[in-house]
């Protein structure tokens, strides 16, 4: 028993244990070389006297940045605050760690995102990052970034553009552009919807004419004399007295009780 406890001393100062969460990969570091291995989440033991573990996490990070003077097409300063969505390829940690070191966000991913951002931005117009092209700015910067940081081990998901600054009179005069632009479209609306109004009420006319001169062009002498016949014969077979005046065409009703004055 005793001999036990004495290894298992002799076992707690040569061995150590570390855990690695999901979402992180390790890294072994043995006399300052590295393991081209990675070891994934679980419990896994080393030498604390020569082996150490870098823990590298591979989920998505939200990386927040701020741009100052950024210049635009027309040569105007512009400050925006943006994200960088990466992560770090498992099986690269190694590299990542090898070629560019712990500090990989401040060493590579930063400077790689400014120097995209000024190219990128360089090709747009200030109006353009405050309306609807910003959806686009922001595509172009991250495949900027992917391109220079994939082969390295770094995917960048996403680039997020949150808020941008402009110059006082630029954002003013943009914000009444847009609203003119707004009433004019209103505008239009309205003209096409008193237009189309119009063009009923032309169709409308047209139709009431044409139904007018059918009409007309039915009415002959004999539908005439028969529309006569047919009033002669209800007035008839009316129950109620009357005096029926007529030249055998056209006839006049006189109620009985009426006198002339």
């Amino acid at each position: 028993m005793k001999k036990i406890v004495y290894y298992l001393m002799i076992g707690s100062v040569f061995y150590n244990c570390t855990t690695i969460r999901q979402g992180e990969v390790g890294v072994k570091r043995r006399f300052g070389k590295l393991d081209p291995s990675v070891k994934g989440s679980g419990i896994h033991t080393y030498n604390p006297l020569t082996t150490t573990i870098l823990r590298v996490p591979t989920r998505t990070i939200n990386l927040p940045l701020a741009l100052e003077n950024i210049p635009s097409k027309e040569g105007l300063n512009i400050s925006a605050e943006m994200a960088v969505l990466y992560r770090i390829v498992p099986e690269k940690a190694p590299q990542v760690l090898t070629t560019i070191g712990e500090k990989y966000e401040s060493v590579v991913i930063v400077s790689v995102f400014r120097s995209a951002a000024a190219d990128v931005c360089a090709r747009f117009y200030a109006k353009d990052m405050y309306t609807g092209q910003r959806e686009e700015i922001e595509k172009e910067i991250a495949a900027e970034m992917h391109k220079v940081l994939e082969p390295r081990g770094i995917v960048v998901e996403s680039v997020l553009m949150k808020s941008i600054a402009l110059p006082k009179g630029l954002a003013l005069s943009i914000e009444q552009k847009l609203e003119a632009e707004q009433q004019a479209q209103q505008m239009e609306f309205i003209l096409q919807k008193e237009q189309r109004e119009a063009e009923r009420k032309v169709i409308e006319a047209k139709g009431i004419a044409d139904s007018q001169k059918i009409i007309s062009e039915g009415l002959n002498k004999q539908i005439i004399e028969y529309k006569t016949i047919e009033a002669f014969r209800q007035l008839a077979t009316s129950p109620n007295t009357k005096i029926i005046v007529t030249d055998g065409k056209t006839p006049m009703l006189i109620q009985p009780g009426t006198s002339n004055q």
